[in-house]
């Protein structure tokens, strides 16, 4: 028998401009899974293991801006969820969990599939919400609409994220042949306005005269999705010489005027006393150097930060100013001001960026082929206004070291938790939603741990993989402490002796392996020409010997600083 309310949920999703569901196999959620499958205005795509499908929802709703629906059954396939509902809650992605669960009276007796999965996300949702388990009362409808409604709703106010619903089903899960599904029932619809945060006229001369006092000013954006508008007040502000901005290639905001080279500043310019800032301002999320966060936690800079709402964190131990309004408001005030900023600070920040760019194609041109160099051919082909993916650990620091790609390609990390556990996942959810070229750069650890992310029969035509394979976890090389044990290879970098050919044959993906230069250009030739399936480029390279060449890098930087 199949319960109206269950029918009611979907046709509320939709109502709300819901169109997407992953949907994991399982009995005892078959009520709501058919209730997805079986409305017209919702698209559902089946994916087999949870951990994969809870990743591609994600990577769905970070590019569409609104709720995924994730349906999966009772028990352990609900934990498995928990990866990305953690990945979804730290980068604000909306996300609507429904996991079907058993009664509350069959929990903890010894029942199948049955943990305690009430509030079982914890902290890691913006909210959970219970269900009710029977409807013969009015009242009880009246709830179960409320319950939808309000979960939506809050999965979309700021800060956006992930929210639970706990759905506790009882036999018997599936109609009879005479039983239809009626989603012409009237529903309770709860819709939300908001208005644009702004700052009254007040407050903008306030914070004006406040600006003016600080003549050496780092904007620093974090993680987000690109936003024209603000690259544009970037540019202007750096070029106007109001602040210099530092632009982490994750944050989308990268223009020629930004530095672009933190990491390697930082790393590589002897004296940096001309560069330290008084006020820094920030918006966004995360950023990824670490270089950066070390070198501002020493300074005695004030931190402005620029958020609508929400929880605000302190990553440089120097926050003294929450500012809710829209990060264009205070970009606007600082190119009202009247002076500009310190002319000895910003032309060190300057400098430091034009020596490294000039510096660094001379030095790769030399260096020997591995990871790093291949990397940076593979970003000089990657198809403008496309999408790219980078999983963690090594990958996404190769990237950020190279800085600079056209500013219409789309930059997209798992760095909410920063795991290796979801990126090929992401990537995937990511092509379901658009026609552009999609490609995911990854290292073989983060490759292989994910690689259901591809166990499904849905066609990915647009998908580029370039996966560095160097049989084993390369980072711990380069990380002081695990560089220096014995026990390096067996435990830290836990060498592997996989190679993505297999899974190539097994998916019916085209592949090409790639052991030296020669042949990574000859492949890139035609990597991004039209496919029928997705291609994989799997770049060959030796630990130990990538580990060099970055070393190497960083020393030849050093040395040819004036």
């Amino acid at each position: 028998m199949i319960i109206q309310p269950i029918i009611d949920l979907a046709t509320i999703c939709a109502a709300k401009g819901i169109k997407e569901a992953i949907l994991s196999p399982g009995s005892r959620c078959a009520p709501l899974s058919l209730a997805f499958i079986r409305h017209p205005d919702i698209h559902c795509r089946t994916i087999p293991d949870e951990r994969s499908a809870a990743f591609i929802g994600l990577g769905m709703a970070q590019q569409l801006n609104k709720p995924v629906v994730l349906v999966c059954t009772s028990g352990s396939a609900a934990l498995n969820y928990f990866p990305a509902v953690a990945e979804a809650y730290f980068q604000q992605i909306p996300l609507l969990i429904l996991t079907a669960d058993r009664p509350a009276e069959w929990i903890d007796q010894l029942d199948g599939q049955t943990i305690r999965q009430t509030d079982v996300y914890g902290s890691h949702v913006k909210k959970s919400y219970a269900f009710p388990d029977s409807f013969e009362h009015s009242d009880k409808r009246w709830h179960a609409h409320r319950i939808i409604n309000e979960a939506i709703n809050e999965s979309m106010s700021t800060p956006k994220g992930p929210v639970h619903v706990n759905i506790p089903l009882r036999e018997p899960f599936y109609p009879t042949g005479e039983e239809g599904f009626d989603f012409e029932q009237p529903v309770q619809l709860i819709d939300v306005t908001s208005g644009v945060l702004t700052l009254s006229e007040d407050q903008k001369s306030s914070l004006k005269t406040q600006l003016g006092k600080y003549r050496k000013i780092l904007v620093i954006p974090g993680q987000q999705k690109p936003r024209a508008e603000v690259r544009k007040l970037l540019s202007q502000v750096a070029q106007q010489k109001k602040a210099t901005v530092i632009s982490d290639l994750i944050t989308n905001t990268h223009t020629s005027e930004s530095v672009n080279h933190p990491d390697f500043i930082l790393q590589t310019i002897p004296e940096k006393s001309a560069m330290i800032p008084d006020l820094v301002i920030s918006f966004g999320k995360s950023i990824l150097s670490k270089s950066l966060k070390q070198f501002l936690r020493s300074s005695s800079a004030t931190h402005w930060h620029l958020q609508e709402s929400g929880y605000v964190p302190d990553p440089y131990q120097k926050l003294s100013k929450i500012i809710h309004c829209q990060p264009i408001e205070i970009l606007e005030l600082m190119l009202d001001l009247q002076a500009e900023g310190d002319p000895n600070f910003i032309q060190a920040w300057k400098d430091s960026e034009g020596v490294i760019g000039e510096n660094l194609q001379g030095i790769f041109e030399d260096a020997a082929f591995g990871e790093f160099k291949a990397l940076a051919c593979c970003f000089r082909e990657i198809p403008h206004a496309s999408k790219l993916h980078l999983s963690n650990s090594m990958t996404v620091r190769y990237a950020s070291f190279l800085g600079n790609l056209h500013p219409s390609i789309e930059i997209i990390a798992n760095r909410g938790t920063s795991g290796i556990d979801g990126s090929n996942s992401t990537a995937v959810g990511c092509t379901f939603t658009t026609k552009d070229v999609v490609t995911l750069v990854t290292g073989d650890m983060a490759f292989f741990y994910d690689r259901n992310a591809f166990w499904h029969k849905y066609n990915l035509p647009n998908l580029r993989i370039i996966v560095l394979n160097n049989h084993a976890g390369g980072i711990f090389r380069l990380i002081e402490g695990p560089a220096q044990l014995p026990e390096l290879e067996e435990f830290f970098e836990t060498e592997q002796k996989l190679s993505a050919s297999h899974l190539a044959v097994e998916f019916g993906f085209g592949y090409t392996p790639i052991y030296t230069a020669e042949e990574l250009d000859t492949a890139l030739v035609y990597f991004y020409g039209k496919s029928i399936r997705p291609k994989v480029l799997e770049i060959f390279s030796e630990s130990k010997l990538n580990a060099e060449i970055l070393k190497s890098v960083k020393r030849k930087l050093k040395i040819s600083i004036p």
